[in-house]
């Protein structure tokens, strides 16, 4: 098996308007807490969709320990459909706004539009976390090199209003890879700088779950890549055809697919559940690493 030691430094470096995200010297990834600004995100739409909701939503993370925040105000669920430039703007400037006053964690923005990323910068965002790479806009790529903002590059089949109808592939693996390793250098060719970069495979973005899982175990075929791998699986359609459970109840699944991300090289992860998901990663950590398990601690030792 090819897992990675708990106590191992993820090596890559990730910087974003003069931030380290990633420094290269942590041993677990950073967790980025989702603050979805919509009515119909597939697992919380409407929980965060005026100010104050939204506001509270980032709060509560932050204090769960999340390392980063993703605000975003268009649904990218499958078969969702677009909002108008206006709507969006009016659902994440102020929200970015606010939080970049009340924390201190980086902020990301969810979106692929150019005025709503430059304004969402404007205010404060760090990160522009797209999930078409910069195909949607090649002058997003231009915003990110003069701004010197972070930048998420994710694989997606097709469009959200029908990525899941019958996506096909011949090697899902090779075949994501390559349009990740062709987009890192399309970015670099057009100012972005590299450690600028992070990449997502995309899961559930135009694939079955066969897809999403030879994704997930193989994700050290994207290490060669050198940039940091970002993985969402956190209550998505897969872990629920796995289960059965329904969007609700797929915290278990949701922690377990991040330690299985964590433990194949994801450097960074997107959650909804903060808590559950960094107690997990201690855990795991601990288990792995054997300097933890040879002198248990005083408070350890006392209880059954």
């Amino acid at each position: 098996m090819d897992l990675r030691r708990g106590s191992e430094p993820l090596t890559h470096r990730w910087t974003a308007r003069g931030r380290e995200i990633l420094d290269g010297s942590r041993s677990l990834p950073a967790l980025m807490g989702i603050v979805n600004v919509t009515p119909d995100s597939f697992s919380d739409g409407g929980l965060a969709f005026d100010l104050p909701a939204a506001i509270a939503r980032a709060e509560q993370l932050a204090a769960e320990g999340a390392d980063l925040i993703d605000v975003g105000g268009e649904s990218s669920r499958p078969g969702a459909r677009s909002i108008s430039e206006t709507e969006e703007l009016r659902r994440v400037v102020p929200v970015i706004e606010a939080l970049v006053d009340r924390l201190s964690l980086p902020i990301s923005v969810d979106t692929t539009k150019l005025t709503v990323a430059r304004e969402a910068i404007r205010a404060g965002a760090a990160i522009l976390n797209d999930i078409r790479a910069l195909n949607h806009n090649v002058d997003l790529a231009s915003l990110i090199s003069d701004t010197g903002a972070g930048i998420v590059l994710m694989h997606m089949n097709g469009e959200p209003a029908a990525m899941q109808q019958s996506p096909r592939y011949g090697d899902v693996v090779a075949e994501v890879r390559q349009f990740l390793a062709d987009r890192v250098d399309w970015a670099i060719a057009h100012g972005v700088a590299r450690n600028a970069i992070a990449i997502d495979p995309g899961i559930g973005f135009g694939k079955t779950i066969e897809h999403n899982l030879s994704l997930l175990q193989n994700l050290p075929a994207l290490a060669d890549l050198d940039r940091p791998i970002l993985i969402g699986v956190s209550r998505k359609r897969f872990l629920g055809e796995l289960t059965g459970r329904e969007v609700r109840d797929r915290l278990v699944p949701s922690v377990v697919a991040a330690v299985h991300a964590a433990a194949r090289g994801a450097a960074v992860l997107r959650v909804h559940d903060v808590a559950a998901t960094r107690d997990a990663l201690t855990v795991w950590a601990a288990l792995e690493n054997d300097q933890h398990l040879s002198e248990p601690s005083e408070r350890s030792a006392s209880q059954p």
